[in-house]
């Protein structure tokens, strides 16, 4: 089987989260791993969310990748976004870029060392939960001490020539306000609205936004780089804003009872990155001070966290990029991902993986069939490295 079958098999075996199940995706690399004769272990939770690690002593390498996907509303695809359909130089359908395509190439790269004579002392995990927090996924694992090496490759989709060392810190807090009704024509002399104080709340927020927060004198050059590679992505200019600014989305917002009654309960959620200079304290307290009368309940905290470019795993993936696509330009993430969990353990992780990065999450997501032939070239190099 090549990678682009393995991958379109991937596909077609459904792992939407909601609801979560990754069980029969799971299952599957089981049996591949099986044909391989080694040995894995498959950690199962409620609702069908299983992962999977491979076990055995002295492996040096942890291998990763989620193998639940985002929900998909097939209207508007070109091609069943199920289907995992081969077509165009292209392996179509959801969690082709994230990221069923990074570890469809993990698997070939591993299966033609291991048919080559070679020893891979390398472990695998394949996890659920991470599109949710990881709560059942990665974290699980850790908690359960499952995981042995210290370095880690994750194959999350990134540019081609960028493997991904830190990533923002991430705040996501659900609030909700209460308030005083009233009359809305005799507003704001009768009543207190909890939809305005919400709004008050995001007045604040976008006065944080406009702040820059400069990385100091070592990370400078890593955020000088990483906006070239935005812009380079999505055409966006000024890309240094993205990781020296707290970027914010009043994701979901709801509240009120009729419009001519004064709000008398809101709740929102909120989604904020935190840039590396900012004190994720203050900016909990900033957000106390303005919505002094809310309960807030966070849902997912992480300080921006960075992997040294000197440290083993980076300097080994950089190298096969490099000598598969001639250049290699180390990055800052905007986003966040397992990799979080993983370093606040103390691991050095770096992200890289195939994809088309603009349909992630997207209509018509999919794969180029090139890139992850090129993706099992550069595995076999970082995976031969730490080999016998």
């Amino acid at each position: 089987m090549d990678v682009a079958r393995l991958a379109s098999s991937l596909i077609r075996i459904r792992s939407e989260n909601p609801p979560g199940s990754t069980a029969d995706v799971v299952a599957f690399i089981g049996e591949f791993f099986d044909a391989l004769g080694v040995k894995n272990r498959i950690i199962s939770h409620p609702g069908g969310r299983d992962n999977l690690v491979t076990t055995g002593a002295g492996s040096r390498l942890l291998l990763c990748g989620h193998v639940d996907v985002v929900p998909a509303i097939p209207d508007d695809w070109t091609h069943d976004p199920h289907s995992g359909e081969v077509a165009g130089g292209y392996v179509w359908g959801r969690g082709a870029t994230d990221m069923k395509g990074g570890c469809a190439a993990l698997l070939i790269a591993y299966r033609d060392l291991i048919e080559s004579g070679v020893e891979p002392e390398v472990q695998f995990a394949f996890v659920c939960d991470e599109e949710t927090g990881g709560e059942y996924g990665i974290r699980s694992l850790l908690a359960q001490g499952l995981l042995e090496p210290r370095e880690c490759l994750i194959a999350e989709p990134t540019p081609e020539t960028s493997p991904a060392i830190g990533q923002k810190g991430l705040y996501r807090v659900d609030l909700s306000f209460r308030g005083s009704p009233g009359h809305s024509s005799l507003y704001p002399l009768v009543g207190k609205s909890a939809v305005m104080a919400a709004f008050d709340l995001v007045g604040y927020l976008r006065e944080v936004h406009a702040r820059p927060f400069p990385p100091g004198r070592d990370l400078q050059p890593l955020v000088n780089q990483s906006a070239r590679v935005f812009r380079d992505i999505f055409g966006i200019e000024g890309g240094d804003e993205i990781l020296t600014r707290v970027m914010f989305n009043p994701g979901r917002i709801e509240g009120g009872e009729k419009a001519n009654i004064v709000a008398e309960q809101c709740r929102m959620e909120l989604d904020i990155r935190v840039p590396w200079g900012c004190s994720l304290d203050d900016l909990r307290k900033g957000i106390a001070e303005h919505a002094p009368d809310a309960v807030i309940r966070e849902t997912d905290v992480a300080e921006p966290t960075l992997t040294p470019p000197d440290a083993r795993v980076v300097r080994t993936v950089s190298r096969e990029v490099e000598r598969v696509y001639g250049t290699v330009t180390p990055f800052l993430q905007w986003a966040a991902s397992d990799a979080k969990y993983l370093r606040d353990e103390g691991f050095d992780v770096v992200e890289y993986g195939p994809g088309e990065i603009p349909t992630l999450h997207a209509v018509d997501e999919r794969i180029g069939v090139e890139q992850l032939e090129r993706a099992v070239d550069i595995y076999r190099g970082v995976i031969r490295a730490y080999s016998r």
